[in-house]
């Protein structure tokens, strides 16, 4: 009888550890398809961009740093490895793209521009398509994250080599207009 008892009590343990680790699995393989979402929209971005630099470059020739800066932040993108480098690098080159479009301000024949107008719609577009799957990818990042964290999958995840996933998260300086707050004043 003691002998069954044992048995019985590994092979519950067994299964309790199964069930665990396959569902960290599964949180982890969530977390990997958001980020293959948010790869999707972040290489069509950078598939864009040569494109907006020599449409500019015909307008603003004395602007080559500014020019030069996006051609750098998209090469440092392309050859980015794994989450945490993609996002500098992303973060990066949203603040190089966000100096471009300032660029049409002063240049009222680039911004009048079809070809301008039509790759700075297709971008912005790309923006809330990565904002949106940011969201998700994020989201599946925090369940993941507190499954890890919580016990008894917590014992399982150390054992097993589960490790926390980064966020993608953008600074103050890099959000869209559509993520920051807005400022309101009444003087």
């Amino acid at each position: 009888m003691g002998i069954i008892s044992v048995l019985v009590v590994i092979a519950v343990l067994i299964l309790a550890y199964v069930s665990i680790y396959n569902g960290l699995v599964t949180k982890k393989i969530s977390c990997d398809t958001a980020w293959a979402q948010i790869s999707v929209q972040l290489k069509r971005r950078l598939d864009l961009i040569p494109n907006l630099v020599e449409t500019v470059k015909g307008y603003a020739k004395h602007e080559q740093e500014t020019l030069e800066r996006v051609i750098n932040a998209r090469n440092a993108a392309l050859s980015a490895k794994g989450p945490q480098e993609q996002i500098a690098a992303e973060n990066a080159l949203t603040g190089a793209l966000r100096q471009v479009f300032a660029l049409a301000e002063s240049y009222p024949d680039l911004k009048a521009n079809q070809n301008f107008l039509q790759l700075q719609s297709e971008l912005t577009s790309t923006e809330g398509q990565i904002a949106h799957s940011r969201d998700g990818y994020n989201g599946a990042v925090q369940t993941y994250n507190t499954a890890i964290q919580q016990v008894p999958a917590n014992f399982v995840a150390g054992i097993s080599g589960f490790t926390q996933r980064t966020f993608f998260e953008l600074s103050d300086g890099e959000k869209t207009a559509a993520e920051r707050a807005p400022q309101v004043s009444f003087s």
